[in-house]
C-alpha cells in the first residue's frame, strides 16, 4: 500500500536555517552530494530515493544569489527526473523581487523570469515569505504560498514596547497599507510615513523629505518587508528622531544588509532593528541593537499543513 513520504531537502546557503525547520518538523534533511566543478558548475546528487515523495527544497536567496538560485534549480531538476510526487520549492527571499514591472522600456520583468525558471526546473508548488509586491504570486503558474512574518515581528514589538506610546510609521508612500496592518495588529496605533523621492536612475539611493503624521515623544516602529543598504531606513530613523520621536525601533523580514548596510544601522540611532532568519546574517554583520527572529518555525507549520493538505489560510493574512 503507498503512503505519503515527506522529504525534505536544502541548499547550502542557509544551513542553520535548513537545520531549525528540520528540527521543528522532526524529521531529517536528506542526504546529499552537491559540489562545484573547478568551472564553477554545480553537481547534486540526491543520496536516497525520492520516487513517489513529497519533496520540499529550501534555499535562501542572499549573496551569491545567482548561485543559489541556480543550485537550487539544479535540485528540483533533480528532483522532477528521479521522480519526486511533488515538489515544493521554499524560498523565504523570492530572489530578483524587486524587479516585479517595467519602470521604463527595454527593461525585463525578471521576478516572473525566476517564476519561469521553477516551472521549467519541474517546480509543482512555490512557497515564499513576504513578497516584495503580491502580484509575483501570479507569476506562477500553480499554488504560491504566500507566508507573512508580521505576527513573528509583532509579537515580539508588543512584548517589548506594548507599554509604550507607540506610532507606526512607514518609509515611505507606498508602504502604507503595510504599516496600516501594523498598526491594527499592534492595537489601532497612530500612523505615520516619510515622504520621499527617489531617483530611478540611480538605485538605492533615496532622498528622505519629511514626517507626515504626529511622532514627537513617541517610540516609532518603523515597518518594511526588506532592509538592503540601510539607507531609506537609516534616513528614516534621523528624520524621525529629528522630528521629536522619543525613539525608534525598525521591523522588517527580510535582512539583505548589503554593503555598509549593517555598520550604517548601528549607527543610525534606532534602538533595535528587528529582522527575522530568512537569510543568513553572518557575525560580521551583526551589532548589539540587532535581534534576529527565526522563521523556521513558521515555515515547519505551512510545510506540514501542505503536506497534511490542511488549512494555510491563517497563515497567509498575517494572523497566524
Amino acid at each position: 500500500m503507498n503512503t505519503k513520504n515527506l522529504m525534505l531537502f536544502a541548499g547550502r546557503s542557509h544551513p542553520e536555517l535548513a537545520d531549525r525547520v528540520a528540527a521543528c518538523l522532526d524529521v531529517p534533511l536528506t542526504p546529499q552530494n552537491i559540489y562545484d566543478f573547478a568551472s564553477g558548475e554545480i553537481f547534486v546528487r540526491f543520496e536516497e530515493s525520492v520516487r513517489g515523495s513529497d519533496a520540499f527544497v529550501l534555499q535562501s536567496h542572499g549573496a551569491p544569489i545567482n548561485t543559489w538560485l541556480m543550485e537550487q534549480l539544479i535540485m528540483v531538476d533533480a528532483l522532477k527526473r528521479a521522480s519526486a510526487r511533488q515538489i515544493t520549492a521554499i524560498m523565504p527571499f523570492y530572489p530578483y523581487s524587486r524587479q516585479d514591472k517595467k519602470h521604463r522600456g527595454r527593461e525585463p520583468i525578471s521576478a516572473r523570469l525566476i517564476a519561469d525558471l521553477f516551472t521549467a526546473a519541474g517546480a509543482d508548488r512555490l512557497m515564499t515569505v513576504d513578497l516584495h509586491t503580491a502580484q509575483i504570486q501570479g507569476f506562477f503558474d500553480g499554488p504560491v504560498d504566500h507566508l507573512f512574518a508580521q505576527s513573528l515581528l509583532a509579537r515580539h514589538i508588543r512584548d517589548r514596547y506594548g507599554d509604550a506610546d507607540l506610532a507606526v510609521v512607514s518609509p515611505d508612500a507606498g508602504r502604507t497599507k503595510l504599516a496600516e496592518k501594523w498598526a491594527d495588529q499592534l492595537g489601532g496605533r497612530p500612523l505615520a510615513f516619510i515622504h520621499k523621492t527617489r531617483d530611478p536612475l540611480r538605485p538605492n539611493e533615496v532622498v528622505a523629505n519629511r514626517v507626515v503624521g504626529d511622532v514627537r515623544g513617541r517610540t516609532c516602529v518603523v515597518v518594511d518587508d526588506l532592509v538592503d543598504t540601510g539607507g531609506t531606513i537609516v534616513k528614516a530613523v534621523r528624520q524621525l528622531l529629528g522630528e521629536g520621536a522619543r525613539e525608534v525601533v525598525v521591523a522588517a523580514t527580510h535582512g539583505v544588509l548589503s554593503n555598509r548596510a549593517a555598520e550604517l544601522l548601528a549607527g543610525s540611532g534606532a534602538r533595535e532593528v528587528v529582522i527575522t532568519d530568512t537569510l543568513p546574517i553572518p557575525a560580521q554583520k551583526r551589532f548589539p541593537a540587532l535581534t534576529v527572529l527565526s522563521i523556521a518555525p513558521l515555515l515547519a507549520r505551512a510545510v506540514h499543513e501542505v503536506f497534511e493538505v490542511g488549512s494555510v489560510t491563517s497563515l497567509f493574512d498575517g494572523h497566524a
